[in-house]
This record gives structure tokens, C-alpha cells and sequence, in this order.
């Protein structure tokens, strides 16, 4: 008769932070805990996710601009001048990227009209700040919802496209490169 096998410490490690994680989040629970299948997900794998629905939980809601140790406060765009702009834009840009906040749909936006969004829209944007080290905020500066005809020029895949007309018995624009492509900072730099 064999012996029956003993958890290493590092199992029981995981249980007991899987035990914490779910005592802590009973005030929260809904059925978004149905998400994890026990039964199916290792552990570590359930505790992580079970950490980051603690992390929303309990994240401020805060103005980005918020986000920062002093608070990142930027020029009016129409104080700047095209070459000081484009400065501030890039600074900005890689401001909100060490703060995990990176900007995706840029590339139909001349630097003024995106500098415009990251002050009008982004900056006074109140969003829940997740601080956990993975986790990155992704603002779209196009809806695709709201605006297809630039998603479909210049942002969709060839699938995407026929999807599209499928669905809408339409045919799509025209597909083109962007006016204004850049090398924008990602999660993995």
C-alpha cells in the first residue's frame, strides 16, 4: 500500500494565501469568483487572479493626473508651439508609461490632436489605479464603436474588415497606413 503524498511547503504556501485571498474577498464576492475553476487552475495561477479582483476592489478611483507622486499637470495645448509640443507630447507619453498607462489608436492622430486627447480626455480621466506591477492601463484613443471608418482604414485586419462588412452588408473604406505612425512605448519596454 503506498503512502499518500505530502504537500510540500511551498503548496501549502499557496493554499493558505488562497484561503487569505478568499477570506478577504468575501465582502466582494459576485459571480465574477465563478470565473475560477478551481478544478482546473493551479493554484498560484487562482491566487494571482484572485489577488488582481482584490487589487480592483480595492483601488482608488482617482484622476490620472492623480496617479503620479506630484500630480503630472501639463500645458494648455494652445500655449505650446509645434516643436514644444511634440516635446511635452513625448515626456507625457513616457510619463503615463512608467505609471503602467499606455496609449493605443495613435497612429491617425497629428501630435497636437493627440497631445489635445491626453489633455482634455486622459489627464482628468477618473479610473481606478490598480497597483500591481502587471498590470497596465490601455486607453484607446479610437472607439471603433463610435468611429469605424478610421478603425477600418487604418487600425483593422483583413479579417476584421470582411467581419465587418459581413455584419454590416457594407463595404469598407478603403484600407490605408496611418498619417502619423509611432514607435509608442508598450507594456513590455
Amino acid at each position: 500500500m503506498s503512502q499518500p503524498r505530502r504537500p510540500n511547503t511551498e503548496e501549502v504556501d499557496h493554499l493558505l494565501l488562497n484561503a487569505r485571498l478568499r477570506d478577504e474577498l468575501e465582502p466582494f464576492l459576485d459571480e465574477s469568483v465563478c470565473l475560477v475553476d478551481v478544478r482546473t487552475m493551479p493554484t498560484p495561477v487562482e491566487n494571482e487572479f484572485l489577488a488582481s479582483m482584490l487589487a480592483w476592489e480595492r483601488a482608488p478611483v482617482l484622476p490620472i493626473s492623480q496617479w503620479f507622486a506630484q500630480e503630472l499637470v501639463v500645458p494648455s495645448p494652445d500655449t505650446l508651439s509645434d516643436e514644444a509640443l511634440h516635446q511635452v507630447l513625448w515626456d507625457t507619453i513616457h510619463r503615463l508609461c512608467e505609471a503602467r498607462i499606455v496609449l493605443d489608436f495613435t497612429d491617425h492622430l497629428s501630435d497636437r490632436e493627440l497631445y489635445r486627447v491626453i489633455y482634455r480626455d486622459i489627464l482628468p480621466s477618473p479610473e481606478k489605479k490598480i497597483d500591481l506591477p502587471r498590470n497596465y492601463l490601455h486607453w484607446a484613443c479610437l472607439d471603433p464603436d463610435e468611429d469605424p471608418d478610421t478603425w477600418l482604414r487604418y487600425y483593422a485586419t483583413e479579417s476584421q474588415r470582411r467581419e465587418w462588412s459581413a455584419e454590416t452588408g457594407e463595404a469598407p473604406p478603403a484600407s490605408q497606413r496611418p498619417p502619423h505612425p509611432r514607435k509608442m512605448p508598450t507594456r513590455a519596454q
